[in-house]
């Protein structure tokens, strides 16, 4: 199938913008709980009534300190309640939010605020403060910056004290729905971000038509939602505007160090992460198993799971004594680990990349089906997910209601509907690249199957064409290998080479445990053991599984083990945890060539 639609679940409101949701909010569900704050180490509610307040309040701040519609203001921030809550302080006072991630270096901060032309910035802690004073005789526009550790909130509530809720309310009224809500800028595996303009009707379409199609998870005064990805990506957002309009009672954490314990001690109904989230919670659960002396337990529970979800998809579904059996690991092994996802919730959302078929089925196997999806910043998150009630494991799913998939004769993946953004702000030139008659052109390349389910294969810019003229996606080997637990990265090399090869990192917190498992002295690094045989033969294990899910053409013949893994502070991951190919690349050419030597 060439191209695929759905027809539009949600009436994108003409005259509207996304402030209308928390006033509609406060009229309709006044006193129901919308966002859970974490305070001395306890979740308290708040209600409609009062979120609308609060932003009311920091709205009217802003106002005073002369925000006019239309300006930008920069959020530099962790996932935190002040994010969500200065997030719709900037759309009541008229304005524009540009997110930028709080582990942005200064050069980024400057390129970000410069492009923008950010009149004004809120922080999160005193870092970011130095950071962006560093900053300032470079940022001409910039006039204002606040500090949320530093009493930001309490600052604005006291300037905004004569403004009228009146003022604020007519200020929330200006922005119609083709006006810029957002600008976010793409974290950039290559070159320098570009800001995309996401419209109040992209997230409107968006949101929208995500809570209608998957309602039962949005259900007001029933389900929840916490947030550990960052605000600052598009994904994020999704879910904070999403969570807004159903309205669920939302909660965000500043990161995923601690996530078992605040599954644990918020209690979502639905979770939304990346694969690297989902390939932790189980590989974690494996070693506790095995460190417990139940490793054998755990694994034929896993298989298990996984037979009984294939099941599913098969003609008369499960045989009598797959069901006796999934009934007798649901009681020993599957509620422990529902326990460790919070104990409430039956659904998760994935994106980002690819979760892998294996581990798609051992969630649905144990009764947590997680959802795929598939979007950009440029649809404002998810243009393609899996409903709930017709899920297919290995695919991203169907197109957002209201929109259209389209595969051209190369396979590239092009998008239409209400949720594509604008364009790239101050750059025509790569906005006429993407946009072609009204179709964004997403650099990916997939499939659409008779059903319109959407599969990703690969990106056409890294396709990897061997010496021998093979054709090779790297992304499926890669998320296959990825999946081990003592694997934390892997690149897929190959390009004009007589056969594929890989770089491979360690995930550093399961190797203390692999190093004490097999006799290793405690505190080896990464570095330390890269020539271990033991080592090798393990990242063997998870090549071979790789290699697997591939032709012999396609398959990985050699690898190379790193001394260090791939991350942001060194540059070769996006803060959406991409991988920046072609600085690894030149960052680690001699060991690529060391791979193809003799």
């Amino acid at each position: 199938m060439r191209e695929f639609s759905l027809p539009a679940l949600y009436e994108v409101p003409s005259d509207g913008n996304l402030t209308d949701l928390i006033r509609r909010n406060a009229a309709q569900h006044p006193d129901t709980a919308v966002m859970g704050r974490k305070v001395d180490g306890r979740w308290l509610d708040v209600t409609a009534t009062e979120f609308l307040a609060e932003v009311r309040s920091a709205a009217k701040g802003l106002i005073a300190a002369g925000i006019q519609p239309g300006d930008r203001v920069a959020l530099i921030s962790r996932t935190r309640y002040e994010w969500v809550l200065i997030d719709f302080a900037i759309w009541s006072a008229g304005a524009i939010t540009v997110p930028v991630y709080e582990t942005s270096s200064p050069e980024q901060i400057q390129w970000i605020l410069g492009d923008s032309g950010a009149t004004a910035v809120i922080v999160e802690s005193p870092a970011h403060s130095a950071a962006v004073a560093g900053l300032r005789d470079r940022l001409p526009d910039l006039r204002e910056v606040w500090e949320i550790e530093q009493g930001a909130l309490a600052a604005l509530n006291a300037a905004g004290a004569d403004v009228t809720d009146a003022e604020v309310d007519e200020r929330s009224s200006l922005a119609n729905a083709d006006d810029p809500a957002t600008i976010v800028y793409t974290s950039g595996t290559t070159g320098r971000p570009k800001g995309c303009v996401l419209t109040h009707r992209n997230f409107f379409a968006e949101c929208g038509n995500v809570v209608e199609r998957l309602s039962p998870l949005f259900r007001t005064g029933e389900c929840s939602v916490l947030l550990f990805l960052p605000a600052a990506h598009v994904f994020g957002r999704l879910v904070e505007v999403a969570s807004v309009l159903a309205p669920i009672r939302l909660g965000c954490v500043p990161d995923i160090k601690n996530l078992t314990d605040e599954l644990a001690s918020f209690k979502p109904t639905l979770i939304l992460g990346v694969p690297r989230v989902f390939e932790k919670v189980y590989n974690s659960a494996r070693a506790k198993a095995q460190a417990d002396g139940k490793g054998k337990i755990f694994d034929a529970a896993a298989e298990t799971a996984i037979a009984y979800s294939r099941a599913l998809d098969a003609p008369g579904g499960p045989s009598f004594g797959l069901k006796l059996k999934h009934k007798i690991f649901s009681k020993l092994v599957y509620s422990k680990l529902h326990t460790v996802l919070g104990g409430r919730g039956e659904y998760a959302i994935s994106g980002g990349a690819p979760l892998g078929e294996r581990l798609g089925h051992f969630f649905r196997g144990i009764g947590f089906t997680v959802l795929e999806g598939y979007g950009l910043t440029e649809s404002c998150a998810a243009t393609a997910f899996n409903p709930w009630d017709r899920t297919k494991i290995g695919t991203v799913g169907q197109p957002l209601p209201g929109s259209v998939v389209r595969i051209a004769d190369d396979g590239e993946v092009l998008l239409h509907g209400e949720h594509i953004f604008q364009g790239y702000w101050n750059n025509e030139t790569a906005t006429a690249e993407a946009l072609t008659d009204g179709w964004f052109h997403t650099g990916d390349v997939g499939t659409l199957d008779e059903d319109g389910y959407l599969a990703i294969t690969g990106r056409k810019k890294e396709l990897i064409v061997t010496a021998g003229g093979k054709n090779v996606a790297p992304a499926v080997i890669e998320d296959r290998i990825r999946a081990h637990a003592l694997v934390a990265e892997c690149m897929v090399v190959g390009d004009a080479r007589p056969f594929v090869a890989a770089l491979v990192t360690i995930d550093e917190e399961f190797l203390g445990r692999w190093a004490a498992e097999n006799g290793k002295p405690a505190g080896v690094t990464a570095a330390e053991l890269r020539e271990d045989a033991d080592l090798i033969a393990a990242v063997q294990k998870a090549v071979d599984d790789g290699n697997a899910a591939v032709s012999k053409a396609e398959s990985v013949r050699k690898f190379r083990i790193l001394a260090s893994q791939f991350t942001e502070e060194s540059g070769h991951i996006t803060p959406s945890l991409k991988l920046k190919r072609n600085v690894v690349a030149k960052d680690f050419a001699d060991e690529i060539e060391a791979l193809y030597r003799g």
